[in-house]
Formats: structure tokens, C-alpha cells, sequence
């Protein structure tokens, strides 16, 4: 196995930014999911309910070396926005059922956020310190941590699996006599890392990758959302992959596609890199 593509997400649900190479720190990859839309209350605002969120690029250093601030973003029709770390005081924010803490980033970002997604009640924060998120138990052993991600610091998602899945899905509209549509791209499941080289859904079985000389540690597939129904350049919406998924992929009233890793070690990988999985 190689790892063929290698992603983060600067801003969490914002545009996917590909890499060519990045350092794995314990939080994950370094720089990813850091950033978050939140509303008045201070609970997430994801792509899932505001499909504009796609159209957002959030870049970095690392996406970008152009950029010399901490953040930049675009967004149709807006002037590109240019922030440094926020040094205000922490706030309270819910990730879902998380209560967490992050520093708002202050009224000109709030601003450019709410006339990028065209609501008046958003504001954009910062993780400035992602020890403080403790990850989900049985899953995870202590001290380990994250950001903003939804639930596990990495996500890796392979291309033999995608190719199963894209077969099922063209079935599946022949059967009901449906046009069959364009396969989906691996860019629709947002995950951070992208193998090829072994059998389809054989990530059900991994225990432990290593990439690069970094190991991760398998911990559960990933349950996928509506938000793989959204097409991120139409912000369309369909019934695949879920349709689909739920057909040949259903567990627990999940939906299955990729799966969740925590870094065991850290250290830098890169497009290219040989995959052994254990």
C-alpha cells in the first residue's frame, strides 16, 4: 500500500486543502480542524446545515507557503481575510455533545464569516490548546486529544474501497432504472489520508498503520453523515453514498466508510509513502 493522497482542513467543514507532505503531531495532523464556525449560542456550525461552508478555502503555510499569517481565507465574491493567532481569553463552545473551550478570533473575522455563509449569527474560533479535549472512552487511551474534529484526530479512507463502492452504487441505479450518475470522488468522505493497494473495506481489520515511520492506531470505522450527500462544488444534494452505504455497509444503524486513527508517534509523512498495515 502507498498513501496517494493527503488532506486537512484548516477550517472545520470549509474546503478540503491536499498536501503534499505534513507533520503528525499528537492532535493529528498538524494544522487540521483547528478553526470553527460557531453560532450566537456557541454551538457548531457545520457544512450539514450550511452547505456554503464548502466554498470557504482555509489556507496556511502548510496548504499554501504564500500565506504569512496563521490564516487565510477566500470565499466567492469576498476580499481574501488575513488572521494571526487570536490572543483573547478562551470561551466556552459545544462541539455536538462536547463542552470545549476555544478564543474567538474577533469582529472582523465574525463579520467576513457571516457575509461568506449569509447569516448574521456566526462567529469563527480558534483551538489555541487541543490537550484540553479529551477523546471518546473505549476508544481512546488517556492524555490523547484533538481539536475540533468530530471524533478521532485522523481519518484515513481507501481507494479500492471507494472503487467497491462506486461499482455498488452504479448497480444500484440500474436497477431502479436511474441515469447512473458520475462516481463519487474520495474528496466527498473528507478524510486526511488516502491509501491504495489492498483489498476493498480490508481497513475493517487493521489494527495499526505506519506511514512514513508514523504509526496510528486503528481505532473504529467512521459513520457517515448526510454531509457525503452534498456535492461540494453544486452544494447539490443526493441520495448517495448513503442510499448505498446503508444497503452493504450498515452496522449499528451506521453507515460505514473509512476509518478513525490516533497517532501512536509523531514525526512527517508524505504523498508516496509506504502503508503497512497490521
Amino acid at each position: 500500500m502507498r498513501l496517494v493522497q493527503l488532506n486537512v482542513h484548516p477550517l472545520k467543514s470549509g474546503a478540503v486543502r491536499p498536501l503534499r507532505s505534513i507533520d503528525v503531531r499528537p492532535a493529528g495532523l498538524r494544522g487540521d480542524r483547528t478553526w470553527m464556525v460557531v453560532d450566537r449560542d456557541a454551538r457548531l456550525v457545520s457544512a450539514r446545515d450550511v452547505h456554503r461552508l464548502f466554498h470557504v478555502v482555509a489556507d496556511t503555510p502548510d496548504t499554501d507557503p504564500t500565506v504569512r499569517c496563521a490564516l487565510r481565507l477566500r470565499a466567492p465574491g469576498l476580499p481574501d481575510l488575513h488572521l494571526d493567532e487570536p490572543t483573547r481569553d478562551p470561551e466556552p463552545v459545544r462541539l455536538f455533545s462536547l463542552d470545549l473551550r476555544a478564543v474567538p478570533a474577533g469582529p472582523d473575522a465574525d463579520a467576513w464569516i457571516a457575509a461568506a455563509l449569509g447569516r448574521d449569527d456566526v462567529r469563527l474560533v480558534w483551538c489555541d490548546d487541543p490537550t484540553r479535549r479529551t477523546l471518546q472512552p473505549g476508544f481512546s487511551r488517556p492524555g490523547e486529544h484533538a481539536a475540533f474534529p468530530d471524533s478521532m484526530p485522523v481519518t484515513v479512507a481507501s481507494m479500492a474501497s471507494l472503487r467497491q463502492l462506486n461499482d455498488w452504487i452504479l448497480e444500484r441505479a440500474l436497477e431502479l432504472g436511474e441515469e447512473p450518475r458520475e462516481p463519487l470522488p474520495i474528496e466527498r468522505f473528507r478524510a486526511n489520508l488516502v491509501v491504495d493497494g489492498d483489498d476493498p473495506f480490508a481497513e475493517d481489520h487493521w489494527a495499526a498503520l505506519t506511514i512514513g515511520g508514523v504509526r496510528f492506531r486503528v481505532t473504529k470505522q467512521v459513520g457517515r453523515c448526510v454531509m457525503t450527500t452534498i456535492d461540494p462544488d453544486t452544494l447539490a444534494t443526493a441520495k448517495e453514498p448513503i442510499r448505498t452505504l446503508a444497503r452493504h455497509r450498515l452496522a449499528d444503524g451506521k453507515t460505514l466508510f473509512a476509518a478513525h486513527l490516533v497517532p501512536e508517534t509523531t514525526g512527517r509523512i508524505s504523498v508516496g509513502d509506504d502503508v503497512r498495515a497490521e
